[in-house]
């Protein structure tokens, strides 16, 4: 088992992190001062934090210190930590000691990608990244101004639950019944906070589950709603998160398009029928081909098409395969998604992280796919990281011209409002911080889970919202 004992800190969440990179899931002992990986060799290590901000990791008689500029004492601990895990293990972490979900702004505070390298031993392809990619999120979260507001509407819902998920979505063949009182109730909090809303809206983001699991009349209605209701103009983002395609029909993609919509998700997450199958969703490669091809025809001009790496049943090449016939298909936007262990997912964190090397060098696959990418005329503009991901990697949205996303940059760069509606989801006030360029506290208002509980207490988390965000 490894032990590391905290010495002139309490920073367990940081120490928990490095562990759980190298030694699998960490139990935090605050009553010890310390931070245990059942699941580790026998060592026990000493990371402490001294008055002048240096950072040491001690194994027995030595020492791991970084011999350089010294970063703020969360960082400069982990750093140390892992000096010394990367010793003992013989393993670098494609992120070094980058353990936060957003390297991207760590990049913002360098000048350069090799600034990552040796500050925090990033890997060179991962540097460079994150240095590229931070600079595309700025220049496209400056299309928002700091007092305009995104909107996300949330449909919890899908038409089965796939084996990699554990989000708030529940499988809508056991639930046909909710999903009428749920779109309505969605209805009622956007008409009841509409009013109240006093800042312009730079973008708007139907999501889910998958939005499109709804019944053409309730889907044609909540469009209906969001339009008639909120004060869309010209410049704002719309995008709807089709998701699945054997939930995208004729009728709501025309719905789509006599609103005006041009920007849709089509996600295949792979484009081997097969793998579908055994996951658990109910469509298949051929079913992604003919959907896009429709609404390529209709006039969606602005279709993001997600892909996840590190998918059981599949090998690391069967991804490059799925990213080249995605980039024949020349979509605006293409995700790539690294598979990570969600918490009630049925999948293990075994099979996630491919403990018995089954699935085939990944971290070389994801790094090809991106290749292909690029020589495709894609360019990363937004990545975000999780715990638990397979091989340490991260999830990369690229683009091809200047069609990458606001609102997926907007909401994961914590530096713009989102007001949410609907079951589970997430209000969030961002505040700039005196002193900061790209850092801001962030406050957050949760909606009940529960899409049952969400419909009978709509009014209260309408109220709550309309408080959260001092609407006048």
């Amino acid at each position: 088992m490894v032990e590391v004992i905290l010495k002139g800190h309490d920073k367990f969440y940081g120490v928990s992190d490095v562990v759980r990179m190298f030694f699998g899931v960490p139990e935090e002992l605050k009553d010890k001062g310390m931070v245990i990986a059942p699941e580790g060799p026998d060592i026990k290590l000493v990371n402490e934090l001294f008055p002048d901000g240096r950072s040491v990791t001690f194994l027995g008689d030595k020492a791991y210190e970084f011999d350089g500029e010294l970063l703020e004492p969360g960082r400069e601990i982990k750093r140390s930590l892992y000096m010394a895990f990367s010793d003992i293990t013989s393993q670098r972490m494609p992120w070094g000691c980058l353990t936060g979900i957003r390297p991207t702004l760590v990049a913002c505070e360098e000048k350069d990608a090799q600034a990552l390298e040796d500050k925090y031993f990033v890997r060179a392809d991962k540097a460079e990244l994150a240095f590229d990619t931070s600079r595309e999120e700025l220049r496209i979260l400056s299309k928002a101004p700091e007092e305009s507001l995104c909107v996300y509407i949330g449909i919890p819902f899908c038409p089965s639950r796939c084996e990699y998920c554990s989000f708030v979505s529940s499988d809508i063949s056991c639930h046909m019944d909710r999903l009428v009182s749920y779109e309505a109730a969605l209805e009622k909090e956007i008409k009841l906070i509409a009013p109240h809303i006093n800042r312009p809206l730079s973008a708007v983001y139907v999501g889910g589950g998958t939005p499109t699991v709804l019944e053409e009349k309730e889907f044609a209605s909540l469009l209906d709603s969001i339009y008639s209701n909120l004060r869309i103009t010209p410049e704002c983002e719309i995008t709807i998160e089709a998701g699945r395609p054997d939930t995208i029909t004729d009728g709501k993609l025309i719905s789509m398009r006599e609103h005006g919509i041009t920007r849709i998700c089509i996600n295949p997450q792979t484009m081997r029928s097969d793998t579908l199958l055994k996951l658990g969703r109910k469509h298949t490669a051929e079913d992604t081909l003919r959907v896009y091809a429709k609404a390529v025809d209709m006039g969606f001009d602005l279709i993001n098409m997600d892909l996840i790496a590190g998918l059981p049943y599949e090998s690391a090449e069967d991804h490059v395969t799925s990213t080249k016939r995605l980039i024949e298909l020349a979509p605006a936007n293409i995700t790539v998604h690294t598979l990570y262990k969600k918490r009630r997912a049925r999948i293990s964190r075994e099979q996630v992280m491919d403990t018995d090397k089954t699935r085939g060098g990944l971290d070389e696959c994801v790094a090809e796919s991106y290749d292909l990418l690029r020589e495709a005329g894609y360019h990363p503009y937004y990545m975000y990281r999780q715990k638990d991901t397979g091989h340490g990697l991260e999830n990369t949205g690229f683009a091809k011209g200047d069609t990458g996303s606001l609102y997926n940059v907007a909401m994961m760069s914590d530096c713009r409002d989102v007001l949410s509606f609907g079951a589970g989801g997430m209000s969030k006030r961002c505040f700039k911080q005196e002193g900061e360029l790209y850092k801001h506290r962030v406050e957050r208002c949760p909606t009940i889970k529960d899409a049952l509980t969400y419909v009978e207490r709509v009014e209260e988390m309408a109220e709550k919202k309309i408080g959260f965000f001092s609407f006048q």
